[in-house]
């Protein structure tokens, strides 16, 4: 398999999302650069890890360049669902973040999964690069993204099918 190589410098929309029912959805990761389109496969643990790793970067970001102004994380709901194609490049094993002080941009860099059928020199990688401003509207639509899934159990903190739940908390003694 040949190493993939992307890098959109700048992006001009970068977005996650996710197709199907929860429980069953899948998740993205999708970036345009005018008619250029790439779309990665995440897990959704990965959107949730990566709004936490932005946070934890803005911070640092300030600490170091404190003259910058905040970036704003407003977003269209209606312009940060993914578009077609929808055909993934390859499913991320690992994000990372980067600046570039000197053009105030930020870089989202996906590494794609390691396995049996692809080694470490031939996997790809794809860098997005944005404005603080676009990877903050990423990060909190990520979340929204991720909360909208399946409801979860109080007694035990899992997420419930809507076919049903076995509770383990619930053992048919009462607490």
């Amino acid at each position: 398999m040949a190493h993939t190589e992307i890098e959109l410098d700048p992006v001009t929309h970068i977005t996650t999302d996710a197709i199907g029912k929860p429980g069953q959805r899948v998740f993205y990761i999708q970036a345009r650069q005018d008619d250029e389109v790439v779309t990665l496969l995440v897990e959704k643990v990965q959107i949730q890890t990566l709004a936490i790793g932005v946070e934890q970067f803005f911070t640092e970001i300030a600490s170091r360049y404190p003259q910058l102004p905040p970036a704003s994380g407003e977003y269209n709901e209606a312009e940060m669902h993914i578009q077609p194609p929808v055909d993934p490049l390859f499913r991320v094993g690992e994000l990372g973040l980067a600046y570039d002080p000197e053009r105030d941009m930020a870089c989202l860099i996906a590494h794609e999964v390691l396995s049996d059928q692809i080694s470490e020199e031939d996997a790809g990688v794809a860098r997005f690069w944005c404005t603080r401003s676009q990877l903050l509207a990423l990060s909190l639509w990520g979340i929204e993204v991720a909360n909208r899934g399946r409801p979860i159990c109080p007694q035990c903190g899992e997420p419930m099918d809507p076919e049903g739940h076995f509770c383990p908390k619930k053992n048919g003694h009462k607490h």
